[in-house]
């Protein structure tokens, strides 16, 4: 929860600011969650006091929605692991000193043959690729990650052999209600911006905000906010008081709020009128900042599949 109200208060000014800091969260949660003791005492505390950013690493260039199919490889040779292969639109990437990344360990198992490593940034054959140019968030930091004969000793992997796909699924069910809570302050953001422009802005000898086209664009707007808060805040609830069934919630948080995010920018920019599409104003920057919640951590049409799927599993039991 006070993850989300964090994320939620410094996205209502910048999303790609606030998102240093759930980036640092997600490459935090596969430590916090399956790092052994050791791990956790190495890692945990200075990116808990901030001194150092996190990030995590499973897309790849022909790896997005389909984490099963990832090619960046680990290959054990005595007591290390060599990792080979590239990882693409990395937040945070070359920013962070830790990084949890998902490689194979073993081709022919598939999903089940993917392993979860912990690596530092200045490791030999550990490099950056370019920093991509994007449409929104321009204020964090993406980059590819560059593996070329990577050594990584034993004591780095994180649980066990062939658990990185469970490590990756785990991580996203308590980290996407971040993205919720970024999509969230975003919309609230864009709905202040609305407002205020609303009530200053005059046509027909009085502010706009007196009209009713407008007037209820902005009420559908704050009551569409509200509903996504209010989902968001539970789905952390939920994960805060220890619950291990917290999937189908968090897919839920995250889909709504970022579809709430996308139509309530949408339509701030249109109260904007012609000045919502300058860049004089800011407005435009939240639609933009808005879009890619909808995309990372499991495209919407993905966070549908998951919720989905917990239905019929929901069904089943009660047979």
């Amino acid at each position: 929860m006070e993850l989300a109200i964090c994320t939620e208060e410094l996205s209502r000014a910048c999303g790609g600011i606030a998102l240093c800091l759930a980036a640092t969260a997600l490459g935090t949660y596969p430590i916090i969650l399956f790092g052994s003791d050791e791990q956790k005492k190495k890692y945990l505390p200075d990116l808990a006091k901030g001194k150092k950013l996190a990030a995590f690493a499973i897309t790849e260039p022909e790896s997005g929605s389909d984490a099963g199919s990832i090619k960046t490889s680990a290959r054990k040779e005595g007591d290390y692991y060599i990792l080979n292969g590239t990882k693409q639109w990395i937040t945070n990437g070359g920013e962070a000193e830790t990084y949890s990344v998902i490689a194979i360990t073993n081709k022919t198992k598939g999903a089940r043959g993917a392993s979860a490593f912990i690596l530092e940034k200045g490791m030999k054959g550990f490099t950056f690729g370019k920093k991509e140019k994007k449409l929104g968030i321009r204020a964090s930091a993406t980059r590819e990650l560059i593996f070329q004969d990577c050594k990584v000793h034993k004591d780095n992997l994180l649980g066990k052999e062939g658990m990185g796909f469970i490590v990756a699924m785990k991580t996203f069910d308590n980290s996407r209600p971040g993205v919720a809570a970024q999509a969230l302050g975003i919309a609230q953001g864009a709905l202040d911006l609305a407002v205020d422009y609303a009530r200053k802005r005059k046509q027909f000898d009085k502010p706009i905000s007196s009209l009713q086209g407008i007037a209820f664009m902005l009420a559908d707007m704050a009551t569409q906010i509200e509903a996504a808060r209010a989902l968001v805040y539970a789905a952390c609830r939920l994960i805060d008081s220890g619950s291990k069934d917290i999937a189908k919630v968090s897919a839920m948080a995250k889909l709504f709020a970022s579809d709430v995010a996308m139509k309530v920018t949408v339509d701030a920019v249109q109260v904007f009128g012609g000045y919502g599409y300058m860049r004089d104003y800011p407005i435009e920057k939240y639609m933009r900042d808005a879009k890619i919640t909808q995309i990372y951590e499991g495209t919407n049409q993905v966070q549908r599949n998951v919720i989905a799927q917990a239905l019929i599993r929901e069904s089943l039991r009660k047979e």
